[in-house]
């Protein structure tokens, strides 16, 4: 007996006729395919085989009376000389040198860079008079490019729910921190190098550099300070290097001069020994970070670890290293150690803690929102422990300038926070924080200790008000949704 199948005569019969059809196909194709090659063998052959005739063009010379020769004439007429730029424009340093006071500017005149697209001028768009994008800001990282023009300024002020009032109390502050800089450039009554890094954050969060015309002269002084204390300590940015709170002011001035360094180098600017400050002074927190992940106070391997506060204002200087576009050695593995460590600070309600996922004193988490703010900065608006954070700061946030609390350095961190989530979050915000905040600026410009200031020196008015313009910038300071990440 076979033990192959067989099909059916119907089967059988059906098969061949599929087979017969399969090769009528395949035939058809093939002879199509023939056609269609000596079809296109034939559209490239032809043109070659077709003999065109020259054609010949013959021109006739005019006449001289057609094209009569220009004779030269003299003239008397004399170009104005282009005017000289301004002074704000010509500013320089011409060196950096350890002293008590701060280096002389001198007044030269110079040519404008043909890159920025100047002609007599600074034109618009720099500084404080700016109405438009600004010759040369375009470089400026995406995040930061709105707080260099007036019109965008004032645009988005208007968009994130700010007012006039605000833009206005930010120029009265910045005018009040000229009036109050020390004769070495520097500012506050205590810990110089930190304070004078926030106002410089201040300065630099509305555009203002070394070429603009009214606060020229004051950013130029306090940068050159701080350019000084890092060269008189090899790198290390303190007011006196015995106070284990210079890891502070480290973190502080560090941020302040990796920023205006990026301004300076999109500007042509080149201040003598400011490179070597931002790297010096980045690469040292990166060398420094406590094996925890976090920083330590003198940056030594304390047995706490760190804390979320300090930890937060050294994050900050290493996003604003990474703007610099300078190299930094292990920059990337310190931030992922950094924000191990801070995801083991927050409490499982959403709140970051201090040393641990407790708040300092117990009660409320104050260091919420610069943990939300480190992972916005390094890991976007998305990441679960910003958002958990922010889930936190919507039900507990409190701000009141008139009868408190009113912890600026908390809230420093947390208007940040919030105008980065956006959305219900950052409107609840704002009509917490903006009207009342305004209500605690002098007829002078300065902000008046609020109760319940929280940590920091509190009572110096450069801190307070240092802490209240930055928030008061948080409209345009940064473009909430671009540049975070590395």
């Amino acid at each position: 007996m076979s033990i192959h199948a067989r099909l059916n005569p119907e089967a059988q019969a059906n098969l061949e006729a599929q087979r017969r059809a399969s090769v009528i196909t395949s035939m058809i194709i093939a002879v199509l395919s023939v056609v269609l090659a000596v079809l296109i063998l034939f559209f490239i052959l032809i043109p070659s085989l077709i003999v065109k005739s020259p054609t010949i063009v013959a021109y006739t010379a005019g006449s001289e009376e057609e094209d009569p020769l220009q004779q030269k004439r003299i003239t008397r007429e004399v170009t104005p000389k282009p005017n000289a730029p301004s002074s704000a424009m010509a500013k320089v340093m011409a060196a950096v040198t350890p002293s008590p006071t701060a280096v002389p500017v001198p007044e030269i005149e110079a040519v404008p860079a043909l890159t920025y697209g100047f002609r007599d001028d600074i034109g618009q768009g720099w500084g404080t008079g700016g109405n438009g994008g600004g010759g040369g800001f375009g470089r400026i990282p995406a995040a930061m490019r709105k707080r260099c023009s007036k019109i965008d300024r004032l645009r988005r002020l208007k968009q994130s729910g700010g007012t006039r009032e605000c833009e206005e109390a930010v120029v009265s502050a910045l005018r009040w921190f000229k009036k109050v800089q020390r004769p070495d450039g520097s500012w506050g009554g205590s810990h110089q190098v930190a304070q004078t890094g926030l106002v410089l954050l201040a300065y630099l969060g509305h555009c203002e550099t070394p070429l603009s015309e009214e606060f020229g002269d004051a950013v130029t002084n306090g940068m050159v300070y701080l350019i000084e204390n890092s060269v008189k300590n090899k790198g290390r940015l303190c007011t006196n290097r015995g106070d284990k709170h210079y890891v502070y002011e480290h973190g502080i001035a560090t941020y302040a001069l990796a920023e205006a360094y990026m301004f300076c180098r999109v500007l042509g600017l080149n201040i003598p020994n400011l490179k070597q400050s931002v790297q010096l002074g980045v690469q040292w927190i990166i060398d420094n970070q406590n094996s925890s992940g976090g920083w330590e106070y003198g940056f030594d391997e304390g047995s706490r670890g760190g804390d979320m506060s300090i930890t937060a204002w050294q994050l900050q200087a290493l996003k604003a290293g990474y703007h610099s576009r300078l190299e930094f050695r292990n920059l990337r593995e310190c931030i992922s150690r950094a924000l191990t460590y801070c995801e083991g600070r927050q409490n499982s309600n959403g709140g970051f803690g201090y040393t641990g996922t407790s708040p300092v004193g117990g009660g409320h988490f104050t260091l919420t929102g610069a943990g939300v703010l480190c992972f916005q900065q390094h890991k976007g608006t998305n990441h679960q422990a910003a958002r958990k954070g922010m889930d936190y700061i919507d039900r507990h946030a409190r701000i009141n300038y008139q009868s408190g609390p009113c912890n600026l350095y908390e809230h420093y961190y947390v208007s940040q926070a919030a105008i980065n989530h956006g959305g219900q979050s950052w409107l609840k915000y704002n009509d917490k924080f903006r009207d009342t905040l305004l209500s605690g600026q002098q007829p002078d410009g300065h902000f008046r200790s609020p109760p319940s200031p929280g940590p920091g020196s509190k009572n110096d008015p450069v801190y307070h008000t240092a802490l209240a313009t930055l928030m008061l910038e948080v409209y345009y300071r940064f473009l909430p949704g671009t540049g975070f990440g590395l």
